[in-house]
């Protein structure tokens, strides 16, 4: 059996639903090509789904899947997606169930999270926090033997640690196709911090960054939210930026800084990082914090293990330096040319082929 007889029925967040919803967009266009059909079944953020929403979606998916034998389910799991969790759960005709894990070791992080509980931040730590050892059970029983995707290595192996009678695949966030700009080691002296915000992504410490920072190199901040960001002297705030402003936006900077931390009391998280993707679509080199999987740099990242204050100063060092720009640019242009939705969807492509492979030889039986 090949793919391309199957329907992929793909449960994903609605575009422009965070990163992962943009991620999903292109996902989606990456593998259509490979299927008979793909149906793509999106929905709300975390935190918009009610129960009653939870089993309707499981009711929804359920028929779309007229052919168990004929259809693979993937889904896009990421921290508070009860929807895929609980709606993907023992599908009628057991259907090959994969999903692309976003925030590993967690699958959902809080599998009760409902619209009510969003709304109830001390209750929904309080339910979670206490017992996270019985709710990460609860996601072990979830996952069985369902094969998942990380798109870090160390997110890979953080799933295989977790969930052992599952497989853990690891593949690699895809590189968007974005402009050609102008080659970083010639663009005015800035560095930029750039994506949604939310606390860990280190938009709490423009100030520190911009006492460290020499003031003759410019810091200028995009992204969702950060119109909402108090004003700091010398920096630089444009808010949400897309289409050709998001292409000024990293044509005025020379380096992305990425000043990452710990991100969650329930422990250690590996995520790959959206943002450095489009850093890299645009070749702008990044200064990062070595954190988590963000350590894993295949090239073009300056990776630094300390604080704000080692990021500054390997920032303006970096941003100072042609040579070494004009070095890391190449590099992130190596990277963008062997990470692009078409090549990285073969990681995906290849396991998917693998289980419908095995499920048709499992049917048919020795002759």
């Amino acid at each position: 059996m090949i793919l391309s007889d199957y329907r992929l029925v793909y449960v994903a967040p609605r575009s422009g639903v965070g990163g992962v919803g943009d991620y999903a967009d292109d996902f989606a266009d990456a593998v259509r090509p490979h299927f008979r059909e793909v149906v793509e079944y999106r929905h709300d953020g975390p935190g918009s789904d009610s129960v009653r929403d939870i089993l309707a979606h499981r009711r929804a998916i359920q028929t779309l899947v007229d052919d168990p034998e004929r259809t693979i389910v993937h889904c896009e799991l990421s921290g508070g997606s009860v929807v895929p969790f609980w709606a993907t759960r023992r599908l009628t005709g057991n259907p090959p169930v994969t999903a692309t894990v976003h925030d590993p070791p967690g699958l959902v992080w809080w599998p009760a999270r409902t619209k009510f509980l969003a709304g109830q931040k001390i209750l929904n730590h309080g339910i979670h926090y206490p017992f996270r050892a019985l709710w990460r059970r609860l996601e072990r029983a979830a996952a069985g033997d369902r094969t998942f995707f990380a798109l870090t290595k160390a997110g890979a192996d953080s799933l295989a640690r977790e969930y052992p009678a599952a497989t853990a695949k690891a593949s690699t966030l895809f590189v968007p196709e974005r402009p050609t700009l102008t080659p970083a080691e010639q663009r005015p002296p800035a560095v930029g911090l750039f994506g949604l915000v939310y606390r860990g992504k280190g938009f709490d410490q423009i100030q520190q960054l911009r006492d460290a920072v020499p003031r003759d190199i410019a810091i200028r901040v995009a992204g969702r939210g950060t119109e909402q960001l108090p004003p700091v002297n010398g920096v630089e705030i444009v808010g949400e930026v897309n289409g050709p402003d998001e292409d000024a936006f990293f044509a005025s900077i020379r380096a992305l800084v990425v000043p990452y931390g710990r991100r969650t009391i329930y422990g250690d998280a590996f995520p790959a990082s959206s943002v450095v993707t489009r850093a890299i679509a645009y070749q702008t080199p990044i200064v990062c914090m070595k954190y988590g999987a963000l350590a894993e740099s295949d090239g073009g990242a300056v990776v630094v293990d300390g604080d704000i204050a080692d990021i500054a100063r390997a920032a303006a060092s970096l941003v100072t330096d042609d040579a070494a720009l004009a070095e890391l640019r190449r590099e992130v242009e190596a990277l963008r040319a062997a990470n692009t939705p078409d090549q990285v969807a073969h990681d995906f492509l290849d396991e998917w082929q693998s289980l419908v492979s095995s499920a048709h030889s499992t049917r048919v039986g020795p002759r």
